[in-house]
């Protein structure tokens, strides 16, 4: 496999690890490190649940494909992909042509237990903005998981995060990645 750029993308499920793995494995790599959703906050200045009640999905998901296209001009850096970014097929062109992807993969249960009491998941609540009540959320999960799955496996790296200390979930990384990109 040839790799364009020294770029890894991370991917996955919300609360499937991306945020907190991520910047641990680009300061064990000595590479830089951004989330791509907090680096919209930072720019726009607002939310990511503002921006959507406000100004919708499609508008969201148009900027962050601006940001990704800025972002793979980038070297040595880990970037943190939002749950849905790569189901939008330009934004998968960019990662796969770019970098390096890595699917943290952790399972239902695993998921609706980090995300059980979080707010800030906009696509968690109804369309009314109300949080989703214990058995809706679980569904909801597994009805994202379906949509988002087919394109998190084709990631060039599956690594599986439940029950798995952090530490030995980035050795399995760097491992895996080791053949793939110069480290």
């Amino acid at each position: 496999m040839i790799i364009k750029r020294d770029l890894i993308y991370v991917t996955g499920f919300m609360a499937g690890g991306k945020s907190t793995i991520g910047p641990i494995l680009a300061n064990t790599i000595d590479y830089s490190f951004t989330d791509i959703d907090k680096h919209i906050e930072k720019i726009t200045g607002k939310k990511m649940t503002d921006i959507f009640v406000k100004r919708g999905e499609k508008y969201f998901r148009e900027y962050e494909r601006e940001i990704l296209l800025e972002l793979s001009k980038t070297h040595r850096y880990v970037i943190s992909l939002g749950g849905g970014t790569i189901t939008h097929i330009e934004n998968f062109s960019i990662i796969k042509s770019t970098g390096v992807l890595i699917y943290l993969k952790a399972g239902v249960e695993q998921i609706y237990k980090r995300l059980r009491f979080k707010s800030d998941r906009p696509v968690l609540k109804s369309k009314e903005g109300i949080w989703l009540r214990d058995d809706q959320l679980k569904t909801r999960i597994i009805e994202l998981l379906e949509v988002r799955e087919p394109f998190y496996l084709k990631s060039d790296l599956i690594v599986e995060t439940d029950n798995k200390p952090i530490g030995n979930t980035v050795d399995e990384i760097i491992r895996k990645l080791k053949p793939l990109i110069n480290l």
